[in-house]
């Protein structure tokens, strides 16, 4: 009987091929704008032709008894699903405030969760109700920010919807998802046609009305199934996340990018995936097409980690796909390189996984420590005696607090710095990052599962030997460079003495330390507050006329003077004692010319 479902697409394709034939179609239609990608004006009434399916394809299946009358749940997610098609259609007519839309999204969510949806993974039921807002609302707009190309919102939402039927058949068997997603697909499938075609042009837009739907409802299949059962494993609370891994990923690079740049998030923009991956050389029906494999492709490993059934499996192919996924979106981000030079590194693939194999191994290498760090802990605290219950909390903790550390290390910038050059910021950055992701593990475990004779202050021990490995797997770099220099050079470096521990002083010691043949004994100041102490591992050896003192006990090869604006009485300490022990003096200027002409003087 859920075959029933199937009515959708020949609804869904009745209703489009009447409206391009309406009125409608001449009066709601989107013209080309500056921050948007098509170029000529199309109606945007798909979402009308989606909705209608879904509709047709569900409750006739509920006529014919395929789905319970009194399958709450069901009846919930198709009202919030008319809902969210209201104000989207509100927003295509009238172009509603964003506050308008969300409340409009929010007022579906509330109505789902009233039916009976949340997340049952979480004991505690104000935070079950909080992590299902979110998850509706931020999937609802995921898909809306998704639909910036000609077939990726719908073939993306197809795939999703796919798998949520197989799902519903296979690991989770639920009657009314089986049918919402397959009414779901079929009206997807439909729209499709209407607006990618080869060798024409696009004939519609699925719109705010259309996005708007496949978001919701694909977001509360995620919670009518996987994140329904109360025992979940870890592969089965990830398969909405992988299932969806897409459009969570545009968002959040979409997110991101916007608000460093100061602009509003729901203000539309050719910054999106698809966009980017046509910056890089694809056609816009392969950029469309990879999506989609990928997205397939991810789906694929979320059913196939339910049926392995196995933890260790899933651990190690959730971090690799993370880890593809963070490489994937890094080299999407860098989308202001010249078309030149993207040519000459070679494919795709290449430019993807090879130019950025550097990230890649910092995400594996993380991975390797952050669970060493969990795994010491406990063995610390708990030792090889430990209960059932202290193992099976520990392999539950694991995941967990996997992805909160990368959840807080990428946005916080743990894989864009050059160790190499690496000081105190980025040590404060890296014990920043650890603190706030073990609160966020530990906040989130205490909620969803009982410790009981787990020992808290295992969190506190892996807080501080997780710092410790990760700042050390930062910081090596720069250990290993200095001493490899250091013995590079040894016998052969130039000592050299700088005159003034200001901005400039400082700024010529780190360059001279990434000199090969260059160490700087010390520095000569005359600020008495700095006598005695050491700046960025350099001391401060005293005043300007106690030159001749410092030269014979630092045995410089060559004083280089940073302040030469200096009162010329204390220079010519500098000066004489120079003069008297035979060494070379050599005055370093900084200026910057800032005026156009100046620039013009120098180049010619």
């Amino acid at each position: 009987m859920s075959a029933a479902a199937l009515i959708a697409f020949p609804a869904a394709a009745l209703v489009l091929a009447g409206l391009l034939r309406s009125p409608a179609a001449r009066r709601l239609v989107s013209p080309p704008r500056e921050d948007r990608w098509h170029t000529e004006t199309t109606p945007h009434l798909g979402g009308i032709g989606i909705f209608a399916g879904l509709a047709a394809g569900s409750l006739g299946a509920l006529a014919l008894g395929a789905v319970p009358g009194s399958h709450k749940a069901f009846l919930g997610i198709l009202a919030g699903c008319a809902i969210v098609f209201l104000f989207g259609l509100l927003d295509d007519t009238w172009h509603l405030p964003p506050v308008a839309k969300v409340g409009g999204q929010v007022g579906a969510a509330a109505v789902a969760l009233a039916a009976g949806l949340k997340v049952e993974i979480v004991t505690n039921d104000w935070l079950a109700v909080a992590l299902a807002l979110l998850w509706l609302v931020g999937m609802t707009n995921a898909f809306n920010l998704l639909d910036n190309m000609d077939g990726l919102a719908a073939t993306l939402a197809s795939i999703a919807a796919a798998f949520f039927a197989i799902d519903a058949v296979t690991t989770h068997p639920n009657r009314g998802v089986l049918v919402l997603s397959l009414a779901l697909l079929c009206a997807g499938a439909a729209f499709l046609p209407f607006n990618i075609l080869p060798g024409r042009r696009t004939k519609m837009f699925m719109g705010d009305s259309g996005s708007q739907v496949l978001g919701f409802a694909l977001a509360a299949f995620g919670l009518a199934s996987s994140w329904k059962v109360a025992g979940t494993t870890v592969a089965t609370l990830l398969l909405p996340l992988l299932v969806l891994a897409v459009p969570i990923l545009d968002t959040t690079l979409v997110t991101i990018v916007r608000l460093l740049e100061g602009r509003p998030i729901y203000q539309g923009g050719r910054d999106h995936t698809s966009h980017r991956l046509v910056y890089h050389g694809l056609s816009e029906r392969r950029a469309v097409v990879l999506l989609a494999v990928i997205s397939a492709a991810l789906g694929a490993t979320s059913l196939a980690y339910n049926v392995l059934g196995n933890g260790r499996i899933t651990l190690i192919g959730v971090l690799l796909t993370f880890a593809l996924l963070v490489q994937f979106g890094s080299f999407l981000s860098d989308v202001d390189r010249n078309p030149a030079v993207l040519a000459r590194d070679g494919g795709f693939l290449k430019r993807t996984f090879v130019i950025h194999r550097r990230r890649l191994i910092e995400v594996l290498v993380d991975f390797a420590l952050v669970t060493a760090s969990f795994f010491a802990a406990y063995l610390l605290r708990v030792g090889s005696e430990a209960s059932v219950n202290q193992r099976t909390v520990f392999v539950a903790s694991l995941p967990i607090v996997l992805a909160a550390r990368y959840a807080v290390f990428i946005p916080l910038g743990l894989y864009k710095g050059v160790w190499r050059y690496a000081g105190a910021r980025d040590a404060a950055r890296v014990m920043t990052a650890v603190a706030v992701s073990e609160a966020l593990a530990f906040g989130f475990l205490s909620a969803t599962r009982s410790f009981r004779d787990f020992p808290r202050s295992i969190f506190l021990i892996d807080m501080l030997l997780c710092t410790a490995l990760i700042g050390a797997s930062r910081f090596w770099e720069r250990a290993a460079f200095r001493g490899l220099a250091s013995l590079r050079d040894r016998g052969e470096r130039r000592r050299v003495l700088i005159v003034g521990a200001g901005r400039s002083g400082r700024s010529l010691l780190r360059e001279l330390r990434e000199t090969p043949g260059e160490h700087v004994v010390g520095f000569v100041d005359d600020d008495p507050r700095l006598w005695r102490r050491r700046l960025q591992g350099a001391p401060v050896l005293g005043s300007a006329d106690e030159a001749a003192r410092i030269l014979v006990e630092a045995q410089p090869d060559q004083v280089l003077v940073t302040i030469p604006h200096a009162p010329r009485e204390r220079l010519d300490f500098v000066i004489d004692a120079c003069a008297d022990a035979g060494l070379p003096l050599q005055f370093v200027r900084r200026e910057f010319e800032l005026e156009p002409a100046a620039v013009e003087s120098t180049t010619r």
